[in-house]
């Protein structure tokens, strides 16, 4: 392992340069403080960074997973330097301030490993992902920095189900109850019912939502090892899931390779990786999330996506995966049935991947799939190609249009909408659209809209769960659209538009819509449009003021100056 030791010499000094040696007496002794012995100093480095809460279920088991991480570092020659991230969890924030500062965690994640690696001067690194954000947040740094290096889930929970039920209860069905009970449709005890059990242990969100839906783009795009990304996190008693502890084992063995090859982040993630991430997000149905998250991946590695290759993947690529918050399945159920490498494999065979793209096993995608079999019979987690649930363009797509020159999101996830002509119903935040919801006032046939709420105006772009949720849970999922500049959690379903650019604070035109105002969604010609004429436009421009700046200290006001537009990722690089 010596001969792997590189950036680190210039912390410890170099043994065999007596003038370095001397000049790095100072960094030694507080690493002999640390717990170094003498023999250590010749030794690689890697930084191992986690996030971590210790009241998050996606990562309140980092302090074991990076015990057992350090630990096979150790016997492997190196030594590992560990440090802890923070982690906000949209599930806990969601529908107050504090979910402002969920986008923008990814950022200060992303800062934090390039900070320690970057400080240390690290010769390689092991992030680990979970919740969210963190899973993209932890990988950005890698990209940025073309880090020797890889990333590690840390497994998603079980299916919550109340006892006696056949059921598979997620996160995101406490929000929906909550809908049902404003609507007259469930009782506070059913849903004091649901909310004890939506969540049985430790582990992400258990549908695709955007954890998983970042997990396996992650593994697609070769930067995770195969099979890793569907695993849960716990067993029983909510003790480590024995095949987590040895994917961090293996995730050890394999960044020693990536070290002995000297292949890099960016040696992965290619302009063909990242199509292949996007492919997988549309065949088992990933959230709206992993569009914003790819893109400042891309951007990080320096590799050219826009919103345009989202809809050039879509055109080809079948929705097949069973997987809620639309389907019948969570993604235990996918893991169960072989994992990602199965879909892959099965993509794989019908011309849909790229099997020449390199992966952190050293081996390419084909070489990594050659001897995964075909999808089994007899289950229905994930359908074949040939009998989709949805034909390709099926699931996510960006529109542009006069309400959204510069792009949205929507998530089809198989609805067979082509058309929605109707009238607006405006709300400035998503305070007020909830109130909205709940009460009563908005009807079927109206749009609703969320402005305000974009990664600038917000700040922090928070995701509309609570209200979209409640409108699906009175019964509305079919009947009114959920138009925002925000963003959408990955529980979130129905017909939802986020993403809007440019956002109402920046004077894009969502700003200037008004209650019974004309809005036109056209799936076909992929636009969405604002039925206004021109002259009434350019008069209300005229009138239009910026709303009042919600923050005027701190890291959002920070964020809120630097951030790049929804189609650009929401980055702050």
């Amino acid at each position: 392992m010596e001969g792997l030791k590189t950036r680190s010499k210039e912390i410890m000094g170099d043994p065999s340069d007596e003038r370095t040696w001397v000049a790095r007496a100072g960094a030694r002794a507080q690493l002999y403080a640390a717990g170094f012995e003498e023999g250590d100093f010749k030794k690689p480095t890697v930084a191992v960074v986690a996030p971590y809460m210790s009241k998050n279920m996606c990562n309140q088991k980092s302090e074991e997973l990076v015990r057992i991480t350090t630990e096979a570092i150790l016997a492997k020659g190196a030594m590992p330097f560990a440090s802890y991230t923070p982690v906000v969890s949209d599930g806990q924030t969601m529908g107050t301030d504090g979910m402002r500062m969920s986008l923008v965690s990814r950022e200060l994640i992303a800062d934090c490993v390039e900070l320690m690696v970057d400080a240390y001067r690290t010769d390689a690194v092991l992030t680990f992902g979970g919740c969210d954000k963190t899973n993209p947040g932890a990988l950005m740094p890698l990209a940025r920095m073309n880090s020797i290096g890889l990333t590690l889930y840390p497994g998603t929970s079980r299916s919550g189900a109340r006892p006696g039920k056949d059921e598979r209860l997620t996160p995101g069905s406490p929000y929906e109850g909550s809908g049902a009970v404003s609507a007259g449709l469930m009782d506070i005890e059913e849903l004091t019912s649901i909310e004890k059990h939506s969540c049985p242990g430790s582990g992400t969100c258990s549908g695709m939502f955007t954890a998983n839906t970042m997990s396996t783009c992650i593994e697609a795009l070769g930067m995770s090892l195969p099979g890793t990304s569907t695993v849960p996190a716990v067993g029983c008693e909510n003790a480590v899931n024995t095949e987590v502890a040895d994917n961090c084992r293996r995730s050890v063995d394999a960044l020693v390779g990536l070290m002995e090859k000297g292949i890099r982040a960016r040696d992965i993630m290619t302009r063909p990786a990242f199509e292949n991430a996007i492919v997988v997000m549309m065949a088992l149905g990933g959230s709206t999330n992993g569009v914003l998250h790819l893109l400042a991946l891309a951007a990080e590695a320096q590799v050219e996506l826009s919103l345009d290759t989202f809809n050039e993947v879509s055109d080809r690529v079948p929705l097949v995966g069973n997987l809620t918050p639309f389907g019948d399945y969570n993604v235990v159920d996918l893991h169960a049935i072989g994992g990602l490498p199965v879909v892959m494999k099965h993509l794989l065979d019908h011309g849909l991947i790229d099997g020449s793209c390199l992966t952190v096993t050293g081996k390419t995608v084909a070489e990594n799939l050659a001897s995964v079999g075909p999808l089994p019979e007899g289950q229905n987690v994930v359908r074949s190609v040939s009998n989709p649930l949805a034909p390709p363009g099926g699931h996510i797509t960006a529109l542009r249009g006069s309400l959204a020159p510069g792009g949205s999101v929507i998530k089809l996830s198989g609805k067979g909408l082509k058309q929605w002509k109707g009238k607006a119903r405006v709300c400035d935040n998503e305070g007020d659209a909830l109130k909205c919801v709940m009460d009563g006032v908005l009807k079927a046939g109206e749009a609703l809209v969320i402005r305000n709420e974009g990664p600038s105006g917000a700040p922090g772009m928070p995701e509309m769960l609570a209200p979209g949720a409640a409108l699906v849970g009175r019964g509305l999922a079919t009947e009114c659209p959920l138009i925002t500049d925000g963003r959408f959690s990955g529980a979130s379903h129905g017909i939802m538009i986020g993403h809007v650019v440019p956002e109402a604070a920046k004077g894009g035109p969502l700003g200037l819509v008004q209650t019974g105002d004309e809005i036109q969604i056209d799936l076909t010609a992929r636009t969405l449009d604002l039925n206004l004429p021109d002259e009434e436009i350019q008069k209300r421009k005229k009138v239009w003021t910026p709303p009042p700046v919600r923050v005027s200290a701190g890291i959002l006001r920070r964020y809120s100056k630097n951030v790049t537009d929804a189609s650009s990722g929401a980055t702050t690089v």
